[in-house]
């Protein structure tokens, strides 16, 4: 991105690419904004049905991690003309759609291309109030850290692939990943809640870096207080790490310091990328265990998992 050439200022878009923002978000009038989005993503799980319905909600988490509303969606669908039975496909998108439908957002069209490699997702477009959004430019210092969802879900899809994992941690996973990011933006419009992101493809360290970048702030986690799904740990004991652990290394680089006494385990979860994971919320201090009463209504393992330090140096602290 850094070398395609500067758009003309637009004073009414408020929310670009330029810091790696869940979705853009474009100003109609005072009152109203678009918010635009797209994810798409490999199969993770082996039930297609289910496998529609996680990459729906994936996609449209990302609208409700700016605090917006989705309206409508558009299907992106990859898939081989010949070798793979179509009613697979069939099956995928009934899952999506059966989603989408839940939320209220309509499907609206799409497209799809032949490809060896099967894919799915959605372009989705929501609403929201101009002075109603989060970012993750919002984060201020002093501000706690709220994660509504446990992490893990990476290693477990690779447990999945590698037939090492139980039915029953599969089972809380998938759980987890249709746990809709809806009820954490009503609740951050309600607590006015400036600085969010939800934490996907980058890991919960990556997307808190892009936090600490945007808000040109230290992001400071305590480890032991992020909720892990079960058996989330003995996959990454066992070696069932996604080669998102290495690249997710690398895209924080430097910028992240972990404690010695850290278990390794532990921090590769904590660069496992994610699919529909939680939301990592900056809320102020005086405000944290009210919202987070009010999350656990929905999410019951959110957490309070670090604080926005007054250093501002970019960069994440781990101990």
């Amino acid at each position: 991105m850094s070398e395609l050439p500067k758009q003309p200022y637009d004073p009414n878009l408020l929310v670009g690419f330029d810091t790696a923002d869940d979705a853009g978000v474009y100003r109609l009038r005072d009152d109203l904004a678009l918010v635009q989005t797209l994810d798409f993503f490999t199969p993770i799980v082996d039930d297609p049905f289910e496998y529609g319905r996680i990459s729906a909600l994936n996609s449209i988490n990302d609208v409700w991690a700016m605090a917006g509303t989705p309206i409508t969606a558009m299907a992106i669908t990859c898939f081989p003309k010949s070798g793979v039975d179509p009613a697979i496909l069939t099956q995928i998108m009934r899952g999506g759609l059966e989603t989408l439908m839940q939320y209220g957002v309509r499907l609206i069209g799409g497209h799809s291309v032949d490809n060896a490699q099967i894919m799915f997702g959605y372009s989705v477009t929501g609403v929201i109030d101009p002075n109603k959004i989060a970012t993750n430019s919002g984060a201020a210092a002093g501000d706690a850290l709220i994660l509504t969802k446990p992490i893990g879900t990476g290693v477990i899809s690779t447990g999945i692939k590698k037939a090492r994992v139980s039915d029953a941690i599969v089972a809380a996973s998938v759980e987890t990943m249709l746990t809709p990011g809806k009820y954490a933006a009503e609740a951050m419009r309600d607590f006015d809640v400036k600085g969010a992101t939800d934490v996907t493809g980058f890991a919960l360290l990556g997307h808190a870096w892009e936090v600490a970048c945007a808000s040109k702030a230290t992001i400071e986690i305590d480890s032991g207080a992020v909720p892990l799904l079960d058996g989330a740990l003995e996959m990454a004991r066992a070696g069932m790490l996604t080669s998102g652990d290495k690249t997710n290394r690398e895209y924080v680089g430097a910028d992240v310091s972990i404690s010695s006494g850290v278990d390794s385990d532990l921090v590769k979860l904590l660069f496992d990328p994610q699919t529909a994971g939680g939301m990592l919320i900056s809320v102020a201090a005086e405000k944290a265990d009210a919202l987070l009463r009010t999350l656990r209504t929905n999410y019951p393992h959110a957490r309070i998992i670090g604080r926005v330090s007054p250093r501002g140096s970019r960069s994440i602290v781990v101990s």
